[in-house]
């Protein structure tokens, strides 16, 4: 890779960690679904200037339902009731775990020993995490944030029907076929009167979020990784995004001052370990290279 595609690489993968950090800060002001929606209602502003890409709508929404509205909505969920950043940002990412062995389910594709073993791995670092769950956070909130790797990986299986087409022009649309939906889930979640409460009462902290979420995080950042994962092998891009666990830890304990017990940090290092087995080894030969992107 070029030097400049590089450095492209690691600033999408601290955009995105950081993006957990930012996400903290909005979840107190807003509701789950009111910020989700937010989200990719900043990042669906492109489609008042593009077409819609050349896939049918039923295509288009099982992805957006999969790869973004149950991916960064039940993500919203978890830190808002308590699931700390930087856990989540690991959790997150196990959905290499998930993409894998979904793949092998529906189409066969057998994983090689190396990820084989990268998914034992992972799966022994989830279990020691939830071997920590119920002291400083629910139970209900851990399984609710679990749906967010689980769709992830579903939606990037999705994504594959999707090829030829152009990625920004998709991941507008993606974000604007999120937003409807979960701007409807919104006023019956919360209701008119407190959704608009909210938003006319939204802090500038909460506002610039939200801005960094939808126009950078959501909008720019997968605009920048679609290019990367065009212009070079999947194998070469994707193990930047090993970076995003360890920054959103990093960022999470710098500014929230979180702390994590013996337990929880060996399973989250478990967990990152398992998943560059998986993502570093050698992909087998029938399985096409694929785009996969990884987001907070």
């Amino acid at each position: 890779m070029k030097p400049a595609d590089i450095l492209i690489a690691v600033l999408v993968a601290v955009i995105w960690g950081l993006a957990f950090v930012a996400s903290r800060f909005a979840l107190d002001e807003l509701s789950p679904e009111l910020m989700t929606t937010l989200r990719f209602a900043i990042a669906a502003v492109p489609c008042l200037f593009i077409r819609k890409p050349k896939i049918t709508w039923s295509l288009l929404i099982a992805i957006s339902s999969t790869l973004f509205l149950g991916q960064f909505l039940s993500q919203a969920y978890g830190i808002a009731h308590g699931v700390p950043v930087g856990l989540t940002s690991v959790v997150v990412q196990s959905q290499a775990l998930f993409t894998i062995g979904f793949a092998a389910i529906a189409f066969g594709e057998r994983p090689t020993p190396m990820q084989t073993l990268g998914i034992a791995i992972a799966a022994i670092g989830l279990l020691m995490i939830c071997g920590t769950v119920g002291y400083d956070f629910s139970v209900a909130a851990f399984a609710v944030l679990m749906i967010s790797p689980l769709s992830f990986a579903v939606g990037n299986l999705l994504l594959r029907k999707a090829r030829g087409v152009p990625m920004f022009d998709l991941f507008a649309w993606l974000c604007l076929a999120s937003a409807v939906p979960l701007f409807v889930l919104t006023l019956i979640a919360d209701g008119p009167a407190p959704t608009w409460t909210s938003l006319s009462r939204m802090s500038l902290t909460s506002a610039l979020c939200m801005l960094a979420l939808g126009g950078i995080s959501t909008s720019i950042a997968y605009w920048l990784w679609g290019r990367l994962l065009r212009d070079y092998p999947a194998a070469q891009v994707v193990p930047f995004a090993l970076l995003v666990p360890f920054v959103g830890s990093a960022a999470s304990s710098i500014v929230f001052g979180e702390r994590f017990g013996p337990l929880r940090l060996a399973g989250m290092v478990t967990v990152i370990g398992g998943i560059a087995v998986m993502v570093l080894a050698k992909r087998p030969d029938t399985l096409p290279e694929e785009p996969l992107p990884k987001t907070a």
